[in-house]
């Protein structure tokens, strides 16, 4: 019996091997996301101009009148088009906030205080308790954007190496966390404006004036992180451990890599940077708690659109990772002088290129889909068309999980994927009465899921980098293999978890909703 399990295997995982071949091929088919919405635009240009001519019996309920496609290619459109072109794209919501979130980021993680606060946590964790806190760690490095990928990935494998575990195995969760976690967090970071922003220029193609807090999934994020760590540690240490556990380490041993003791002057500003992040936060704690703090709306409300609080959240992200990292720099001895500060938000922006180069493109599609009326039209007709699921959201929020799961096997890119979305989801189901809030949640749960098993997804590759310095022959194949079970329970249990927080009626997050209006 055992002879013919080890002759299996090789045939199961060529066969897995062979559909993440297929699905490779077919993603890299695909343009470049940038290219995607260029093209899209065109699409959007020439379907305007033929639609024109087309009468529709779709009533706009805004309004009440019909709907009329905008002929994008007119001479009055296409030069309101040029004309708009830049106020398009620096009004675009994702691009200010996420930018100014990541000039304090960019400083934090530039004077090594990220980095440093990583090490340490991981370097004090019990045994028995490494799986999670690896996990934990992946989660909320998302504060720092790709700092996970590049720096809590290849911990894992150096942490479980020297506790005596094979390595894969905290490579593999630590990925988990990292990515399969994307969307879970208890800390704010950079992808919460992003996505909000996609989500409010959405939802303003149905409601011009409707506001889609920053924190909007706050709740849901955070208690997706107790989840994704709990099951994680489950499927690491029961599904996936005994599985690879046997597997040989074959790299060069001179190579492998090993955990350097923190410095004293890494602990000292480490110390004294969370000191000042720990007082900046009761401070700012001590400042919310009166009734007539200037954190308030005119009511008295800290979590209305209109409280100064809620419009200061991308500010506050600024300087919760700005002020601790200028202090770790100095006090570390990272940094000289003011020139290192501005180094760090330099390193920062350069970081930032490609984004602000597909914003720029979203910004235009999303403009000329809104302005020609064919947003509304395709989501009328869609709401039209799921109207048989209207009394069954739940039904609707588990399509847009697997279908966001399915897309992102081919479409790597967070903000690429929810900019070709949201003007479609978001007004669709706000026409049957799901907010914009739930529908960005589900898109979060099926994004995440899917993550660790897409080799389209960037960074894809450099995790299988980081196995073969441990085991020579770890492939694509290899790591999809190993990160399967993560994807499957994590889609499943996650979805259920939404469902389950939607019937009990939990509030996602700051100013969220569950219905439209």
């Amino acid at each position: 019996m055992a002879e013919q399990t080890e002759n299996d295997a090789p045939a199961r995982e060529s066969l897995g091997s062979r559909m993440l071949a297929t699905v490779e091929r077919v993603g890299n088919a695909l343009p470049d996301p940038t290219v995607l919405f260029i093209a899209l635009l065109g699409i959007i240009w020439i379907l305007s101009w033929l639609l024109s001519y087309v009468t529709f019996n779709v009533v706009d309920p805004r309004s009440g009148d019909p709907i009329v496609i905008i002929n994008q290619l007119s001479g009055t459109s296409f030069t309101a088009f040029l004309m708009g072109m830049v106020t398009n794209f620096v009004t675009f919501g994702p691009v200010g906030t996420v930018l100014v979130a990541m000039l304090g980021i960019g400083v934090a993680e530039h004077s090594g205080f990220i980095t440093t606060g990583i090490r340490a946590l991981l370097n004090v964790t019990p045994q028995k308790l490494l799986t999670p806190m690896v996990i934990l760690v992946g989660i909320v490095s998302h504060s720092a954007v790709d700092a996970g990928y590049v720096l809590v990935i290849p911990l894992g494998g150096v942490i479980f190496y020297a506790a005596g575990r094979h390595p894969l195995v905290g490579i593999a969760a630590a990925f988990a966390g990292v990515s399969g976690g994307f969307s879970a967090n208890f800390v704010p970071a950079a992808l919460d404006p992003l996505l909000q922003g996609l989500t409010q220029g959405g939802a303003q193609i149905v409601d011009p004036n409707i506001e889609v807090n920053t924190l909007n999934n706050y709740f849901f994020t955070t208690a997706s992180s107790l989840l994704i760590v709990s099951l994680g540690w489950w499927i690491t240490e029961r599904v996936v451990e005994p599985r690879i556990k046997d597997t040989p380490i074959d790299g060069d041993a001179e190579d492998l890599p090993e955990i350097h003791e923190l410095k004293d002057a890494e602990r000292r500003g480490l110390r004294w940077a969370l000191f000042v992040m720990v007082a900046g936060l009761a401070v700012l704690l001590l400042t919310l708690i009166p009734g007539d703090s200037p954190w308030r709306d005119v009511n008295g409300n800290l979590a209305s659109f209109t409280a100064p609080i809620m419009r200061s959240i991308v500010a506050l992200i600024f300087l919760l990772f700005l002020i601790p990292g200028v202090v770790f720099g100095y006090v570390a001895g990272t940094f000289k002088g003011a020139k290192d500060i501005i180094e760090g938000m330099t390193k920062a922006m350069h970081g930032m290129a490609y984004y602000l180069v597909i914003m720029f493109f979203i910004a235009q599609f999303v403009y000329a889909f809104g302005a020609s009326n064919l947003g509304t039209l395709l989501a009328l007709q869609g709401a039209e068309a799921l109207k048989v699921f209207e009394n069954y959201p739940s039904i609707l929020i588990v399509g847009i999980v697997l279908l966001t799961g399915f897309i992102n096997l081919f479409v790597g890119s967070a903000s690429g994927k929810w900019g070709l979305l949201a003007p479609i989801f978001v007004p669709m189901l706000m026409y049957l009465g799901v907010s914009p809030d739930l529908t960005q949640a589900a898109y979060r749960v099926g994004d995440s899921s899917t993550n660790i098993i897409t080799p389209l997804m960037p960074y894809f590759p450099l995790v299988v980098v980081y196995c073969q310095r441990y085991v020579k022959n770890t492939g694509i194949g290899t790591l999809a293999a190993m990160m399967l079970p993560y994807s499957v329970w994590f889609l499943v249990t996650w979805t259920i978890f939404l469902l389950a927080y939607y019937a009990l009626g939990i509030p996602l997050g700051l100013g969220s909703s569950y219905t439209y209006p």
